[in-house]
Protein backbone atom coordinates (compact mmCIF):
# COMPACT_ATOMS: atom_id res chain seq x y z
CA UNK A 1 0.00 0.00 0.00
CA UNK A 2 1.02 3.90 -0.28
CA UNK A 3 2.78 5.78 2.68
CA UNK A 4 -0.22 8.33 2.17
CA UNK A 5 -2.68 7.15 5.04
CA UNK A 6 -5.15 8.34 3.15
CA UNK A 7 -4.59 6.81 -0.67
CA UNK A 8 -6.29 3.54 0.16
CA UNK A 9 -9.61 4.85 1.57
CA UNK A 10 -9.81 7.36 -1.52
CA UNK A 11 -9.49 4.74 -3.71
CA UNK A 12 -11.81 2.82 -2.20
CA UNK A 13 -14.30 5.52 -1.83
CA UNK A 14 -14.17 6.26 -5.50
CA UNK A 15 -14.99 2.52 -6.19
CA UNK A 16 -17.65 2.76 -4.14
CA UNK A 17 -19.15 5.58 -5.69
CA UNK A 18 -18.64 4.81 -9.01
CA UNK A 19 -20.32 0.91 -8.38
CA UNK A 20 -23.59 2.31 -6.53
CA UNK A 21 -23.75 5.39 -9.61
CA UNK A 22 -23.59 2.47 -12.27
CA UNK A 23 -26.56 0.97 -10.87
CA UNK A 24 -28.80 4.27 -10.88
CA UNK A 25 -30.62 6.42 -13.31
CA UNK A 26 -29.76 9.28 -11.46
CA UNK A 27 -27.71 10.81 -9.13
CA UNK A 28 -27.77 14.44 -7.32
CA UNK A 29 -25.47 13.84 -4.62
CA UNK A 30 -23.29 10.81 -3.25
CA UNK A 31 -20.71 10.30 -0.67
CA UNK A 32 -18.87 7.72 0.53
CA UNK A 33 -16.32 7.26 3.51
CA UNK A 34 -14.77 4.07 3.55
CA UNK A 35 -12.95 4.07 6.99
CA UNK A 36 -9.60 1.81 6.98
CA UNK A 37 -6.54 1.92 8.55
CA UNK A 38 -3.14 0.77 6.27
CA UNK A 39 -2.16 -1.92 8.68
CA UNK A 40 -6.34 -3.03 9.18
CA UNK A 41 -6.56 -3.11 5.36
CA UNK A 42 -3.30 -4.88 4.36
CA UNK A 43 -4.89 -7.87 6.47
CA UNK A 44 -8.33 -7.87 5.47
CA UNK A 45 -10.34 -5.51 7.28
CA UNK A 46 -12.40 -1.96 6.89
CA UNK A 47 -13.95 -0.33 10.05
CA UNK A 48 -16.56 1.12 8.41
CA UNK A 49 -18.48 2.53 5.18
CA UNK A 50 -20.43 5.18 5.19
CA UNK A 51 -22.98 5.88 2.39
CA UNK A 52 -24.74 9.14 1.76
CA UNK A 53 -27.24 10.14 -1.10
CA UNK A 54 -29.57 12.70 -2.42
CA UNK A 55 -31.71 12.40 -5.17
CA UNK A 56 -30.40 9.21 -6.09
CA UNK A 57 -33.62 7.65 -8.65
CA UNK A 58 -33.72 4.24 -9.52
CA UNK A 59 -35.06 2.01 -12.14
CA UNK A 60 -38.82 2.39 -12.54
CA UNK A 61 -38.35 6.23 -11.85
CA UNK A 62 -38.55 6.19 -8.21
CA UNK A 63 -36.17 8.64 -6.36
CA UNK A 64 -35.22 8.42 -2.77
CA UNK A 65 -35.06 12.10 -1.29
CA UNK A 66 -32.35 10.75 0.97
CA UNK A 67 -30.01 7.81 2.02
CA UNK A 68 -28.19 7.26 4.82
CA UNK A 69 -26.29 3.52 5.66
CA UNK A 70 -23.78 2.98 7.74
CA UNK A 71 -21.81 -0.56 7.31
CA UNK A 72 -19.33 -1.64 9.99
CA UNK A 73 -16.86 -4.20 10.36
CA UNK A 74 -16.60 -5.39 6.87
CA UNK A 75 -13.83 -7.74 6.00
CA UNK A 76 -12.50 -7.93 2.92
CA UNK A 77 -10.01 -9.17 0.40
CA UNK A 78 -7.19 -7.45 0.77
CA UNK A 79 -5.70 -8.72 -3.02
CA UNK A 80 -8.93 -6.65 -4.38
CA UNK A 81 -8.89 -3.55 -2.24
CA UNK A 82 -5.06 -3.10 -3.28
CA UNK A 83 -6.81 -2.74 -6.21
CA UNK A 84 -9.44 -0.39 -5.15
CA UNK A 85 -11.90 -2.78 -5.09
CA UNK A 86 -14.21 -4.10 -2.09
CA UNK A 87 -14.48 -7.84 -1.98
CA UNK A 88 -16.50 -9.16 0.74
CA UNK A 89 -15.32 -12.37 2.44
CA UNK A 90 -18.14 -13.10 4.09
CA UNK A 91 -21.44 -11.26 4.66
CA UNK A 92 -22.18 -8.16 6.90
CA UNK A 93 -24.78 -5.91 8.19
CA UNK A 94 -25.88 -2.40 8.65
CA UNK A 95 -28.55 0.20 9.10
CA UNK A 96 -29.65 2.43 6.37
CA UNK A 97 -32.18 5.28 6.75
CA UNK A 98 -34.47 6.00 3.78
CA UNK A 99 -36.04 9.22 3.26
CA UNK A 100 -39.09 8.91 0.34
CA UNK A 101 -41.34 12.23 -0.46
CA UNK A 102 -44.55 13.12 -1.52
CA UNK A 103 -43.89 14.45 -5.02
CA UNK A 104 -41.21 11.56 -5.74
CA UNK A 105 -43.77 9.08 -4.68
CA UNK A 106 -46.95 10.67 -6.82
CA UNK A 107 -44.10 11.28 -9.44
CA UNK A 108 -43.59 6.98 -9.25
CA UNK A 109 -47.46 6.41 -9.52
CA UNK A 110 -48.00 8.30 -12.55
CA UNK A 111 -44.70 6.98 -14.39
CA UNK A 112 -44.93 4.89 -17.47
CA UNK A 113 -43.32 1.73 -15.34
CA UNK A 114 -46.16 1.67 -13.08
CA UNK A 115 -49.35 2.32 -15.79
CA UNK A 116 -47.77 -0.37 -17.38
CA UNK A 117 -48.00 -2.74 -14.59
CA UNK A 118 -51.49 -2.28 -13.60
CA UNK A 119 -52.43 -2.17 -17.14
CA UNK A 120 -50.69 -5.81 -17.55
CA UNK A 121 -53.11 -7.15 -14.78
CA UNK A 122 -56.84 -8.49 -15.51
CA UNK A 123 -59.06 -7.88 -13.08
CA UNK A 124 -62.33 -8.98 -12.37
CA UNK A 125 -65.01 -6.15 -12.14
CA UNK A 126 -68.83 -7.66 -11.80
CA UNK A 127 -67.56 -11.02 -13.13
CA UNK A 128 -65.98 -9.81 -16.00
CA UNK A 129 -62.00 -9.31 -16.89
CA UNK A 130 -60.86 -5.77 -17.97
CA UNK A 131 -58.03 -4.01 -18.60
CA UNK A 132 -57.55 -0.80 -16.30
CA UNK A 133 -55.49 2.44 -17.10
CA UNK A 134 -55.13 4.86 -14.56
CA UNK A 135 -55.43 8.63 -14.81
CA UNK A 136 -54.97 11.40 -12.55
CA UNK A 137 -53.18 9.31 -9.65
CA UNK A 138 -52.51 11.60 -6.68
CA UNK A 139 -50.41 10.24 -3.57
CA UNK A 140 -50.69 11.92 -0.58
CA UNK A 141 -49.05 12.12 2.92
CA UNK A 142 -51.63 14.34 5.06
CA UNK A 143 -50.06 13.03 8.16
CA UNK A 144 -51.56 12.00 11.23
CA UNK A 145 -49.81 8.29 9.85
CA UNK A 146 -51.99 8.16 6.82
CA UNK A 147 -51.17 8.04 2.94
CA UNK A 148 -53.75 8.84 0.91
CA UNK A 149 -54.61 8.18 -2.81
CA UNK A 150 -57.38 9.41 -5.44
CA UNK A 151 -57.41 8.65 -9.17
CA UNK A 152 -59.09 8.14 -12.52
CA UNK A 153 -59.31 4.75 -13.57
CA UNK A 154 -60.21 4.02 -17.64
CA UNK A 155 -61.89 0.76 -18.28
CA UNK A 156 -60.81 -0.01 -21.37
CA UNK A 157 -63.94 -2.90 -22.21
CA UNK A 158 -66.29 -0.47 -21.33
CA UNK A 159 -65.18 2.64 -22.22
CA UNK A 160 -65.82 4.01 -18.85
CA UNK A 161 -64.27 6.13 -16.11
CA UNK A 162 -64.37 5.49 -12.54
CA UNK A 163 -63.26 7.71 -9.64
CA UNK A 164 -61.32 6.06 -6.68
CA UNK A 165 -60.26 7.80 -3.40
CA UNK A 166 -59.31 5.82 0.01
CA UNK A 167 -56.88 7.07 2.58
CA UNK A 168 -54.80 4.07 4.70
CA UNK A 169 -52.42 3.44 7.61
CA UNK A 170 -49.17 1.73 5.96
CA UNK A 171 -47.84 -1.30 8.29
CA UNK A 172 -44.70 -3.09 7.97
CA UNK A 173 -44.89 -6.80 8.14
CA UNK A 174 -42.89 -8.58 10.83
CA UNK A 175 -40.05 -9.95 8.10
CA UNK A 176 -39.66 -6.51 6.96
CA UNK A 177 -40.19 -7.65 4.00
CA UNK A 178 -43.40 -5.50 2.55
CA UNK A 179 -45.49 -3.03 3.57
CA UNK A 180 -49.20 -3.48 3.99
CA UNK A 181 -52.57 -1.12 4.02
CA UNK A 182 -54.38 -0.96 7.27
CA UNK A 183 -57.43 0.78 8.38
CA UNK A 184 -58.69 1.45 4.23
CA UNK A 185 -61.24 4.48 4.27
CA UNK A 186 -62.68 5.16 1.02
CA UNK A 187 -63.70 8.80 -0.15
CA UNK A 188 -67.74 9.72 0.25
CA UNK A 189 -67.98 9.55 -3.46
CA UNK A 190 -66.73 5.81 -4.35
CA UNK A 191 -68.62 4.62 -7.12
CA UNK A 192 -66.11 1.75 -8.32
CA UNK A 193 -66.16 -1.84 -7.19
CA UNK A 194 -64.08 -3.46 -4.55
CA UNK A 195 -61.46 -5.28 -6.84
CA UNK A 196 -60.71 -2.19 -8.72
CA UNK A 197 -60.19 -0.37 -5.08
CA UNK A 198 -57.98 -3.81 -4.29
CA UNK A 199 -56.20 -3.36 -7.45
CA UNK A 200 -55.15 0.34 -6.18
CA UNK A 201 -54.33 -0.77 -2.96
CA UNK A 202 -51.99 -3.18 -3.88
CA UNK A 203 -50.20 -1.03 -6.00
CA UNK A 204 -49.68 1.73 -3.54
CA UNK A 205 -48.14 -1.39 -0.88
CA UNK A 206 -45.96 -2.62 -3.58
CA UNK A 207 -44.35 1.43 -4.78
CA UNK A 208 -43.78 1.34 -0.87
CA UNK A 209 -42.15 -1.19 -0.30
CA UNK A 210 -38.33 -1.08 0.41
CA UNK A 211 -37.17 -4.14 -1.84
CA UNK A 212 -37.79 -1.41 -4.60
CA UNK A 213 -34.48 0.35 -3.42
CA UNK A 214 -32.77 -2.52 -3.04
CA UNK A 215 -28.91 -2.59 -4.49
CA UNK A 216 -27.08 -5.27 -6.08
CA UNK A 217 -25.42 -6.94 -3.37
CA UNK A 218 -27.80 -5.07 -0.81
CA UNK A 219 -31.16 -6.27 0.55
CA UNK A 220 -33.11 -4.02 3.30
CA UNK A 221 -35.43 -4.91 5.91
CA UNK A 222 -37.55 -2.50 7.24
CA UNK A 223 -37.56 -2.09 10.81
CA UNK A 224 -39.69 1.24 10.97
CA UNK A 225 -41.44 3.46 9.23
CA UNK A 226 -42.69 7.06 10.04
CA UNK A 227 -45.22 8.71 8.30
CA UNK A 228 -45.02 12.77 8.27
CA UNK A 229 -46.90 15.56 6.24
CA UNK A 230 -45.22 15.23 2.90
CA UNK A 231 -42.33 12.45 3.80
CA UNK A 232 -41.90 8.83 4.58
CA UNK A 233 -39.43 7.41 6.57
CA UNK A 234 -38.13 4.22 6.39
CA UNK A 235 -35.50 2.97 8.90
CA UNK A 236 -34.11 -0.56 8.01
CA UNK A 237 -31.49 -3.24 8.45
CA UNK A 238 -28.99 -3.70 5.66
CA UNK A 239 -27.84 -7.12 4.90
CA UNK A 240 -24.64 -6.97 2.66
CA UNK A 241 -23.35 -9.79 1.16
CA UNK A 242 -21.20 -7.35 -1.56
CA UNK A 243 -20.96 -3.60 -2.04
CA UNK A 244 -21.19 -2.54 -5.41
CA UNK A 245 -18.08 -0.80 -6.42
CA UNK A 246 -16.50 -0.31 -9.93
Amino acid sequence: MSENPGLGEQALNKAVEMGLSSQLDEVENLDVNVKAEPLNLVQGHVEAVSIQGEGLVMQQELRMEKIEMEISSVAINPLSAAFGKIELTKPTQGHTLVVLNEEDINRAFNSEYIRSQIQSQKIHVNGQLVTVVPRNVEFRLPGEGKVALSATLFLKESNENHNIAFSAIPRVSENGETVTLDNVEYGDSQEVSLELTKALVNTTSQILNLENFDLEGINLRIKRLEVQVGKLILKAEAEVEQIPSA
